[in-house]
């Protein structure tokens, strides 16, 4: 199985931002952990601050991927493109938040890309990429 992780705008940030919130491990630190828990399967990894160069990545993981989880970050309550990206893609997307995005404030509250993903993993941390590896093995 391959799974391309695609994270979006602040996310390169991670351990460093808002620590209370988002945790102190890096993604440099979590990638070779969360592969090292699935050897069996190819987890690739991408990160982008610019909304296009994540649809451009959802385009590439067609047929490429068996499945794709995207934290698109603050992309999710305001992009439609990214939306319209998933959706048009048959490769399933599984939407991941590393915090409860319905705990905190209003407009955090509403996603347009949840309506167009297989699922979406909220609110468990760095956690919730591995309930999302879980949750794509079973799709």
């Amino acid at each position: 199985m391959k799974i391309q992780i695609i994270n979006g705008a602040n996310l390169n940030l991670q351990g460093k931002r808002d620590r209370s919130v988002y945790g102190t491990e890096s993604f440099d630190e979590f990638i070779p952990r969360l592969r090292s828990l699935y050897p069996d399967i190819t987890i690739d990894y991408y990160q982008s601050n610019i909304e296009g160069e994540i649809v451009s990545a959802l385009h590439s993981a067609e047929g490429v991927y068996d499945a794709v989880l995207l934290n698109a970050g603050g992309y999710t309550h305001t992009s439609v493109v990214i939306r319209d990206a998933v959706a048009a893609i048959s490769t399933p997307v599984v939407e991941i938040h590393i915090s409860n995005i319905a705990a905190r404030e209003e407009f955090r509250h509403t996603t347009l890309i949840g309506s167009v993903a297989a699922g979406s993993i909220i609110g468990f941390g760095l956690n919730s990429y591995i309930i999302g590896i879980e949750a794509a093995r079973r799709l």
